[in-house]
């Protein structure tokens, strides 16, 4: 029961006789404290257990995730669009576990082609949208009361009171409760302890452990971030927005550490199909003298499962490059980028596509987007329309590439 890190709860129907049960909660626990590995964090008494979970974990992290990506011995070249693609996700996902009213298909869309927000759901999805591109931009600054301050502006922008927009609470009145039973499961800090427990958080994040004779403390990067995810989600520092916030740190804290496959995977998707085993996470490890072996648990299998649907999706972009070669075989003349935009193209031949929506498909400006995308419709390939004041193109069925079969090979 220790090797699977059980709560004492997850004993009641496991070991219906009460004594027994206290006898083997008692073992465990002291069984616990002889591996338990403190987090120096001043104001707060944390730990957590490397268990064997755990290090096999942290292993498969540190083989996929910060070195070069191969596949069947084979390296894989990550595309500009796949890094928008993950980032849509997650923003996406992270926003429905925050109660967003939206669905992944209308909200994309809205990402995809530019449009404007209609209403507080999608505003907060492209908050998100907005903030993880920021966190990518910042990964070689420090971390700083300004820069969470920066990343809650962004990802509240529009969806709660002005006031509070990139703010601290200036209250006690934020709790976190059951919405339904009002049952009260984490009453955060006083709001005048705000300050020191964020300038804590960040010294704690800027501060890089190392072995040495003088201390032995040295914590894994992922474990670390996911311990900042935990403080930012403890302290609660805001009205509204906290884990958004706090998942947003977590992707910085990582990529900033050199794990730059991070940017590709979308965690908030993994979370939203297992939402009260993250609650519960958190609620194990506040209940239990604050071990965090359970929060890092817990997202360690949720970033094991986010990195199998990286490596299946890649397995299926393979296939997408070598159509893209194709492309580019077929049509001299053409940028890897452009080969991209005609494949998507030829994937959706019944789909219009605008200059923003391939600007954000790709990551490049509006200039780039829409000389590609001339370019295409001077080579033939492409059909340009004009619908009010908007140019919409779509893939041009008529063309030798259609009728050559590179459809098909795709």
């Amino acid at each position: 029961m220790n090797r699977r890190y059980l709560f004492w709860d997850e004993l009641r129907y496991r070991i219906p006789d009460p004594e027994r049960r206290r006898a083997t909660w008692g073992m465990m626990k002291f069984l616990r404290a002889v591996r338990k590995e403190p987090v120096l964090f001043e104001g707060l008494s944390l730990s957590y257990s490397l268990i064997p979970e755990l290090v096999k974990g942290l292993h498969i992290i540190d083989r996929y995730l910060s070195g070069t990506l191969r596949i069947h011995n084979r390296t894989i070249r990550l595309e500009e669009s796949y890094i928008n693609n993950a980032l849509m996700e997650e923003a996406i996902a992270s926003s429905i576990l925050e109660g967003a009213a939206t669905t992944r298909r209308a909200a994309k869309e809205m990402l995809r082609k530019g449009k404007q927000p209609k209403n507080d759901s999608e505003r907060m999805v492209l908050n998100n949208y907005d903030a993880m591109r920021f966190i990518t931009e910042k990964k070689e600054e420090a971390l700083s009361p300004a820069f969470i301050l920066d990343t809650h502006r962004i990802v509240t922008k529009g969806t709660i009171a002005d006031e509070s927009v990139g703010q601290f609470r200036t209250s006690n009145d934020i709790v976190v409760a059951d919405p339904r039973t009002g049952v009260v499961y984490h009453t955060p800090p006083d709001f005048s302890e705000i300050g020191r427990f964020v300038e804590e958080i960040c010294r704690f994040a800027n501060s890089d452990e190392a072995m040495t004779a003088d201390t032995d403390t040295f914590i894994h990067p992922v474990i670390k971030g996911i311990i900042l995810h935990y403080l930012i989600g403890y302290v609660h520092p805001f009205d509204d927005g906290n884990g958004r916030t706090a998942r947003s740190i977590f992707y910085w804290y990582v990529l900033s550490r050199g794990y730059w496959l991070f940017e590709f995977m979308p965690i908030s998707r993994i979370i939203l199909r297992s939402k009260k085993h993250y609650a519960l996470a958190y609620l194990y490890t506040e209940f239990d003298e604050s071990d965090l072996t359970y929060f890092l648990k817990y997202n360690v299998s949720c970033i094991g499962e986010a990195l199998t649907d990286l490596l299946e999706y890649l397995e299926k972009q393979q296939r997408v490059q070598n159509a893209t070669k194709a492309i580019i075989r077929e049509i001299r003349g053409i940028n890897p980028r452009q080969a991209g935009i005609l494949r998507e193209m030829m994937e959706h031949p019944d789909e219009y596509f605008t200059i923003r929506q391939v600007m954000q498909m790709h990551g490049t400006v509006y200039q780039t987007a829409r000389t590609d995308l001339l370019r295409l419709v001077g080579l033939g390939y492409v059909v340009q329309e004009k619908r009010g004041r908007e140019y919409l193109f779509i893939f041009n069925d008529k063309s030798d590439l259609w009728q050559n079969g590179a459809r098909k090979e795709n």
